[in-house]
């Protein structure tokens, strides 16, 4: 079975555990690791990152990615991966400046941006794309933040690999079928409906080997 199979097979599991022990609080961990489950928030429109199986009625027709106010949704949840040609090992710091991948869990497609303009803002379109955690090399996002290594605590853009284009939230909601959730696109100028941070997840404990041991795992606020 390949990594994301693995993830999409144990994470129900972890749900489980998290809710069954007391550990420990999300300062033991406070950077981003490969191999991580995370959900991302928009700081200024405070939604998360959300995916599910409802395509666009426009441009490319792929899986549309938005934002959504409620925090329990599982459809919220991304796997930090490296990306086709490098790979990054369960537990390696990711470092500010690297290309990488995000992998919407429940339904194994990666985010995406291609010159697609987007339904309401009318920027740059951003969809969920591939199958089983592969698509293309217009999935790749470069992580931009402030010191060497992605910290969860702090405000990170993520700038597409290929177009140059800012993951961006600016407020414009959808009616039917998802009505209220936010429009989620691409934006050439940085802004603060540019910056995100990490909220809850599974987090891998930093390891200097990047090694899968999964005894490294860290659970937060599910």
């Amino acid at each position: 079975m390949d990594s994301l199979g693995f993830l999409r097979v144990q994470f129900p599991i972890t749900v489980l555990l998290s809710c069954m022990f007391t550990l420990s609080s999300g300062s033991e961990i406070n950077l981003v690791t490969c191999g991580s489950v995370v959900k991302l928030v928009n700081v200024k429109h405070n939604v998360r990152l959300h995916s599910h199986d409802v395509r666009y009625g426009s441009g490319s027709g792929q899986q549309s990615v938005t934002g959504v106010t409620a925090a329990e949704d599982s459809n919220s949840y991304w796997s930090v991966r490296g990306t086709s040609d490098a790979a990054c090992h369960r537990g390696t710091l990711v470092q500010c400046g690297q290309n990488i991948r995000l992998t919407h869990v429940n339904t194994g497609r990666n985010l995406h941006s291609h010159y697609f303009t987007s339904p309401l803002s009318s920027n740059q379109e951003v969809s969920a794309f591939g199958e089983n955690g592969e698509g293309d090399h217009l999935d790749e996002w470069t992580v931009l933040c402030a010191g060497s290594v992605w910290q969860r605590d702090e405000s990170v853009r993520f700038r597409h690999t290929a177009t140059e284009a800012l993951l961006s939230v600016t407020g414009e909601q959808y009616g039917r079928p998802i009505h209220g959730q936010r429009e989620v696109h691409g934006m050439m100028v940085s802004s603060s409906h540019s910056y995100w941070k990490t909220m809850e997840g599974v987090f891998m404990k930093p390891s200097e080997t990047g090694s899968r041991d999964f005894s490294h795992v860290l659970h937060t606020e599910f």
